[in-house]
């Protein structure tokens, strides 16, 4: 292998290996504008699209022990990589296909689990990671709120029946 082939080479492994994801999508038939718009998009979310041969990917996929991602490796391949929230990045991709109507996600890699195109579909309509942790915490919140109002309420009827007592009492002398 030649020295320039071989330094791209290891670009992309060492792109793929320090991202937290690798999502596969066909580029063919968009515009250099089209494919420009998806990299600004993608680069707010700390993720980066990057054309690569498929015998690249191929040998990408083998050192990262990656099965059954040899059908995604056809025809004019892109990757998309980063360490942002995975499920923003799956909601840019899809939304971007749809509106080219060219370009389509052929499926993605997260740590040793390999997903298919309609599975990237299905992450995009999931929640943020922040929405989630959002409603975790107010899972995990509830009983200790409940919990705060059942101790609460015979407290609370000794002050009401206190205020009504004092009313009563302000309320005769007048």
């Amino acid at each position: 292998m030649r020295t320039e082939k071989a330094s791209i080479l290891n670009e992309v492994i060492e792109r793929v290996k320090a991202s937290d994801f690798c999502f596969v999508m066909n580029y063919g038939g968009l515009k250099v504008t089209q494919l420009t718009e998806l990299r600004q998009a993608l680069e707010k979310l700390d993720s980066r699209a990057m054309v690569v041969k498929n015998t690249y990917l191929s040998k990408v996929a083998e050192g990262q022990g990656w099965s059954g991602v040899a059908s995604m490796f056809t025809g004019p391949t892109a990757i998309v990589t980063g360490t942002g929230d995975v499920t923003e990045v799956a909601k840019v991709l899809v939304e971007f296909a749809k509106k080219s109507g060219k370009a389509e996600v052929k499926g993605a890699a997260m740590d040793a689990a390999t997903l298919s195109a309609a599975d990237v579909v299905d992450l995009s309509k999931l929640p943020s990671k922040d929405v989630m942790r959002g409603m975790l915490l107010g899972t995990l919140m509830a009983p200790a709120t409940s919990m705060v109002r059942v101790l609460n309420a015979p407290l609370l009827n000794v002050l009401y029946a206190l205020k009504a007592y004092e009313e009563k009492q302000n309320g005769s002398a007048a």
